[in-house]
């Protein structure tokens, strides 16, 4: 088990090199693709984003292979309950929690994430876990190792969210998902814009783009409403920092893809994603609000509708988006239903009670709330 660390001398840039290069070669063996746990992005939030929490970088060995890599936070308290929990690092721009293990070996990196965490004097209460994929490899195995160990664990959220996964190609799909009326009126907005001037849609290719183009999208983020509110990337040094840092190591690594529509040579949309093994991870949008009446938005998500289904290497999309998204959802058909875990910790002697009873507590308060709500 590993604690989140920042290099302060040559040895521990070493050991750091070496301990991104296990990250790595893990990631690229993955049962279940998550670019924000993989070293792109994780690296980058360790190095500028845990300042809030201490970082408990959970790693599950079988011999000397790394076969698993979970990153957890202690929580004081579990939704509105004073009941401390450790719970997957969800920070403010991690969009999934699945966490990577190696393919093949799901159940055993499970078991040993487990282990750790029952043996962990800081892991107090129970394990929440968001951000987790119904169907994905690691829920299989989490239900498979809790049957197997008798131990508890419950289903406690779930919501359904845009992801695009389809054989159709762009044209198909367009003309098949997206409604003969909502098409006519964006070839309307599209040929508008065009009078304006000369519109150009680029993707990302050249290294020596990247600074001009991490520029042009911060300040475009910036220039809109999360700029006005404080939640823009470049609002925050912390997350223009970490920003910048994942978009390089994701680059140089062939796993940042990078689209933008240009009207007279100026960006008015810009699309970020971040790939991991077959699939890739739509992270964060900006658009020129100057320019709203033309829904630039909607326009380089066709884009990257056309990008994503003319490329071979990429089967699928998740949006990231929030449930119920007005603008993705009436884009992209398909959906990824995406769950939250409450699983029991095990201990010895007083520590064991407690967590029994935290996992108890916060298990009777939730069907209490359910019932007062009518809920089933």
């Amino acid at each position: 088990m590993l604690l989140a660390s920042h290099p302060a001398d040559p040895d521990t840039d070493r050991q750091r090199a070496s301990r991104d290069a296990r990250w790595m070669a893990l990631a690229l063996d993955a049962a279940e693709a998550n670019a924000f746990y993989a070293p792109d992005m994780l690296v980058a939030a360790l190095d500028h984003l845990d300042g809030k929490h201490q970082v408990h970088v959970v790693e599950a060995v079988a011999g000397e292979e790394l076969i698993g890599l979970l990153p957890v936070v202690r929580h004081a308290r579990h939704g509105r309950l004073p009941i401390g929990c450790v719970g997957n690092w969800m920070h403010d721009h991690c969009f999934l929690g699945a966490p990577i293990v190696r393919r093949g070996l799901e159940q055993e990196a499970w078991r040993s994430f487990l282990a750790q965490l029952d043996d962990a004097q800081w892991a107090q209460g129970f394990l929440h876990l968001q951000g987790m994929d119904a169907a994905g490899a690691n829920a299989a195995a989490l239900e498979a190792m809790c049957g197997q160990q008798r131990r508890g664990w419950r289903e406690v959220h779930r919501y359904e969210r845009a992801m695009l996964h389809s054989d159709l190609d762009a044209e198909r799909y367009w003309d098949t998902q997206v409604r003969a009326k909502k098409r006519k009126e964006l070839r309307r907005l599209q040929k508008r814009l065009g009078e304006l001037g000369t519109v150009e849609q680029r993707l990302l290719s050249e290294e020596t783009q990247l600074p001009e183009w991490i520029d042009a999208f911060l300040a475009l983020e910036a220039a809109g409403w999360k700029g006005k509110q404080g939640t823009a990337l470049s609002c925050s040094p912390s997350d223009g920092a970490f920003f910048r840092a994942a978009c390089v190591n994701a680059f140089r690594g062939g796993r940042l893809h990078m689209l933008r529509i240009d009207l007279d040579g100026q960006p008015i949309a810009m699309l970020v994603n971040f790939r991991h093994g077959e699939g890739a991870f739509s992270f964060k949008i900006a658009i020129d609000e100057a320019l709203g009446r033309f829904s630039p938005g909607v326009l380089i998500e066709i884009a990257n509708l056309h990008a994503v289904q003319n490329d071979p290497t990429i089967a699928w999309m998740d949006s990231c988006a929030a449930p119920g998204h007005p603008m993705i959802d009436s884009l992209w058909a398909e959906r990824r239903t995406i769950v939250q875990y409450r699983v029991a910790l095990r201990g010895t002697g007083m520590e064991g009670l407690r967590r029994k009873a935290a996992f108890m507590l916060a298990n009777k308060s939730e069907a209490l709330a359910r019932t007062l709500k009518g809920q089933p």
